[in-house]
């Protein structure tokens, strides 16, 4: 059953609806055929590093791209392209990290899946899990130190990364200093390989935040329109001063943990289940039911979105690549701190 996003709206409101849905898809679909060109060079053998789909995921993370605004702090995870593109990350900038261009804007000095613009609001993945909860505590911590208020931070987490350490005490600071954090835990029922009836013991993670005082909720992480209204909740009372929130969605990925995995390990049973579903194609099957797309406007904004794909793929291919002799591997943040550095003239 597809979640009725849009009752007890007025009329006016479900044509917003009914645009935001609209938006959404078609963000998810370009993050899809992102993905899926990824994917496609790394079995050329275009991309040196690993490649990690988020196909499966896209309705959860597109949700909470579009649940932020201008001057938030988002921290994705390597599955969520649609959250990135949602939150205003240029396609340039995925596909020049990933082929080691240094006009991205890591300049091609990190992993390939560790990029982000920090000064807008994206910032740069660490990828052990439940780390980057701390960060954006620190982020909002830092915008109260200066007075800068209505701001909410989204951090996105796997079912594994509650397991960690970093989590439980990350969320226990944001539960009592009462920040505007959103916890976002896409829980695929696998931490890589390990089931999560050998990660945890309760019934459901929403079980794991009450004991700080957090509120939390969960989704159906395949439901494209139950996953834009809860998020959208929880950004707003995040942003109201309800404190810390967190949203559990349970979904499958539809892949392995990155390319080089076969994911031979998930239960048939649980791909056959509704959380199978490809949460792509229950957003094509709602938006033809409600009349408000058809074939030719599906095809449309797929040969849009995969025309966009292979113009940046080709601008990028063109680019010239780092060269060591002349790169100053310093960090780009700490160069005022190398050995032998000479500031210019007045600094």
């Amino acid at each position: 059953m597809v979640h009725t996003l849009f009752n007890h709206h007025s009329v006016d409101e479900i044509a917003s609806l009914r645009g935001l849905y609209t938006k959404a898809y078609r963000l998810m679909l370009l993050a899809r055929i992102l993905d899926e060109k990824f994917a496609s060079l790394y079995r050329m053998g275009k991309i040196h590093g690993g490649v990690f789909l988020g196909r499966g995921q896209e309705a959860l993370s597109v949700a909470v791209g579009l649940a932020l605004r201008k001057g938030d702090i988002f921290a994705p995870l390597i599955r969520d392209t649609a959250g990135r593109l949602a939150f205003g990350e240029p396609v340039l900038d995925a596909v020049r990290t990933y082929l080691g261009s240094p006009l991205g804007p890591m300049r091609a000095r990190d992993g390939n899946v560790h990029r982000g613009r920090p000064r807008e609001g994206l910032l740069v993945m660490i990828s052990h899990l439940g780390a980057m909860i701390a960060v954006v505590n620190g982020a909002l911590f830092a915008n109260r130190m200066k007075g800068i208020k209505g701001t909410v931070g989204a951090a996105c987490i796997g079912d594994g990364g509650t397991s960690t350490g970093a989590f439980h005490e990350a969320v226990n600071q944001a539960a009592v200093e009462k920040l505007p954090l959103v916890l976002i835990v896409a829980d695929n029922h696998y931490a890589y390989s390990t089931p999560t009836e050998r990660q945890f013991a309760c019934a459901s993670l929403v079980d794991k935040v009450a004991g700080y005082g957090i509120e939390g909720k969960a989704v159906d992480g395949t439901d494209l329109g139950a996953c834009l209204e809860v998020l959208g909740e929880a950004v707003s009372r995040a942003r109201d001063g309800a404190g810390p929130q967190m949203i559990v969605a349970r979904l499958l990925r539809l892949c392995g943990h990155g390319e080089h995995d076969d994911a031979s390990y998930v239960d048939p049973a649980l791909k056959n289940s509704p959380l199978g579903r490809d949460c792509l194609k229950v957003a094509e099957a709602y938006l033809l039911a409600h009349g408000w797309a058809d074939g030719g406007a599906l095809a449309a904004w797929r040969e849009e979105a995969a025309q966009q794909v292979e113009t940046c793929v080709a601008k990028v291919q063109r680019e010239p690549g780092p060269d060591p002799y002349k790169e100053d591997w310093c960090a780009l943040a700490s160069k005022h701190l190398s050995e032998g550095y000479e500031p210019a003239s007045g600094q």
